[in-house]
């Protein structure tokens, strides 16, 4: 293991702080007018987002300092602290419920997410797990069912709040990580296929999912209900052109596109900044895709490998499944867009776990 320290990834560095700015700039002239129209105050989502951003740009580069194999040695303890919260938040009266999910815990405006905890807190337990046993993850019984053991559990918690859209950030996550541990592809296709059934259980057991489906293959069949969503985001997306109407010039925020500072906020960029704001974002994205492999592959030993692939894997995955719900290109699902989108949990541990590939890029072979 390479203790050396070297400097660390400026350019994964300044990707993720030009992101952050873009992000900021985007919640307030997104959220403007649903602001002002709720709060009589056009900064109010601005403000909060660049507190939270602050906060996690500071951890961020505190976690940057902190050698990631520290972290190995909490893997259990994190694991087990995510598992109480989501305990915690499926409590009536402690459980905060907003947009129809349990998925809070808090005071009013401060409150927590636990679902997003468990996502890193799983990363890291899952890349310690992978880096001890990961000449038997090749056997299915005594690797990759105990691997996979811990993050179904976790996927059945969250289901519980219900939030489909986190959990299946964390689920594609840790499958990936494992496949890139050496798992055979024959167990996986078994799997696939009862995950396949699963998938469609869940789907069906909520009308509103149904729905989702049938509004992504035809969002005109019920354009004020279901289909109003992906209508009201193309609808911006459209007339943006190559180069947008301007920024501030959105027409779709003023109370056409709900919450779009959250999960459309894509929508509003390309409105407004058009096809090469979107395509610049898209850039930066790619951008952090490439240093967080390179990380992965240089990493000393394997823990830090597993760790980081988990990383870049979970950004990658959300930045996939946002653009492809806002574009149309699949079923509406709560999931923002990384460093984007407006919210305190979700930016801060997005930080935090760049913050970890900081690290690991600093002792890089």
């Amino acid at each position: 293991m390479n203790k050396e320290r070297q400097a660390p990834d400026y350019i994964l560095i300044v990707a993720t702080i030009v992101l952050l700015s873009v992000g900021l700039i985007m919640v307030y002239s997104a959220s403007e007018a649903w602001a002002t129209y709720r709060f009589n105050d056009s900064l109010f989502f601005a403000k909060r987002q660049l507190f939270f951003g602050s906060v996690g740009v500071l951890l961020m580069f505190f976690i940057s300092r902190v050698d990631y194999w520290t972290w190995r040695t909490y893997s259990k303890l994190l694991l087990i602290i995510c598992f109480i919260l989501l305990v915690l938040v499926l409590i009536p009266g402690v459980g905060l419920v907003r947009g129809g999910a349990r998925s809070w815990l808090g005071i009013g405006a401060f409150s927590i997410q636990p679902s997003e905890f468990m996502k890193i807190a799983m990363i890291i337990f899952l890349a310690n797990f992978l880096a001890v046993n990961q000449k038997r993850i090749v056997l299915f019984r005594k690797g990759l069912l105990p691997a996979l053991a811990f993050v179904m559990v976790a996927f059945g918690m969250i289901m519980l709040q219900p939030d489909l859209g986190t959990g299946t950030v964390m689920v594609g996550t840790c499958v990936a990580m494992i496949f890139i541990a050496g798992a055979r592809v024959k167990h996986f296709m078994g799997l696939f296929l009862i995950g396949v059934a699963g998938f469609v259980v869940l789907i069906i057991s909520a009308p509103y999912r149904i729905k989702r489906i049938t509004s992504f293959l035809d969002p005109w069949a019920d354009p004020m209900e279901s289909g109003f969503q992906i209508i009201q985001s193309l609808l911006a997306i459209g007339p943006g052109g190559l180069l947008g109407m301007g920024l501030g010039e959105s027409r779709q925020k003023y109370f056409y596109l709900p919450e779009p500072q959250t999960d459309f906020i894509f929508a509003i960029l390309a409105e407004e900044l058009g096809f090469l704001g979107g395509l610049f974002v898209l850039l930066l994205f790619g951008i952090i895709f490439w240093r967080g492999v390179r990380i992965a592959l240089g990493a000393p030993d394997l823990f830090g490998s597993f760790l980081a692939a988990g990383i870049v894997t979970m950004i990658v995955i959300q930045v996939m499944i946002n653009i492809g719900v806002v574009t149309g290109l699949m079923p509406v699902t709560g999931i923002t867009l990384p460093l984007l989108s407006y919210g305190g949990s979700s930016l801060t541990l997005m930080l935090m776990s760049i913050g970890l590939l900081i690290n690991i890029s600093r002792h890089t072979r």
